[in-house]
């Protein structure tokens, strides 16, 4: 799903200083915020929602995402692990569509806060606006950048993958797992400015994404 952008957003928040990680075990509902320099993952899971994959490596697939995507740091990102009902609420009322979906992403930054990246027609930035872009990231000690947030809908990851229509190609039948690291992959990547509108930019995406998972999986795609 393409990124949906805030109406109003504070891009800024405190760091901390130990580079640890937030226990699997944290309760329903409740945030981990999860240490994995030069980026901080704060993920909620919603009552309720099956745990398919351990916080962890759903913070280690957002991570690996936010950097082959050359997303600057250090920065936090939120992720929430959700069902059909919330999305389909928020695919309404953000993206004006019907019924749930996937995954939605909510960038605070516009895509040229990050690297340029292959896409059909100009792909050429401004230097004026990317020059500015950049001194935005350029913070006070103890001030890391919010890149945005993204939810996910475990319900339709689970539901995808089962149903061999994974792997955002509609066609890919693989484990649970995989697809719900997939979506979290996916929506990073439209939180650095991805997008999958245009050919070019979709096919370069697509393979983007195997390769960030085959990374996840000791090389295996």
């Amino acid at each position: 799903m393409r990124p949906a952008r805030p109406d109003d957003a504070d891009a800024l928040d405190s760091t901390d200083s130990a580079a640890t990680v937030g226990g699997s075990a944290a309760p329903e509902g409740a945030a981990s915020s999860i240490y994995l320099p030069p980026f901080r993952i704060d993920l909620t899971v919603r009552p309720g929602v099956r745990h398919l994959v351990s916080r962890h490596r759903v913070a280690a697939a957002v991570r690996a995402a936010l950097e082959v995507a050359g997303a600057p740091g250090p920065a936090s990102l939120g992720v929430v692990l959700s069902g059909d009902a919330e999305l389909e609420d928020l695919n309404s009322t953000h993206m004006g569509h019907e019924g749930p979906t996937d995954v939605l992403s909510f960038p605070f930054f516009p895509p040229e806060a990050f690297p340029a990246h292959q896409r059909d027609g100009d792909s050429q930035r401004d230097p004026w606006v990317a020059a500015a872009l950049k001194q935005a990231f350029a913070l006070p000690p103890g001030l890391r950048a919010h890149l945005g947030d993204i939810i996910v809908s475990v319900e339709r990851a689970e539901a995808q993958a089962h149903e061999g229509r994974g792997g955002q190609t509609g066609d890919v039948r693989w484990s649970d797992a995989d697809e719900l690291l997939l979506l979290a992959v996916h929506g990073t990547l439209h939180i650095c400015g991805w997008d999958h509108a245009e050919p070019v930019e979709e096919a370069a995406m697509r393979t983007l994404e195997r390769q960030v998972l085959a990374a996840l999986n000791g090389g295996r795609s």
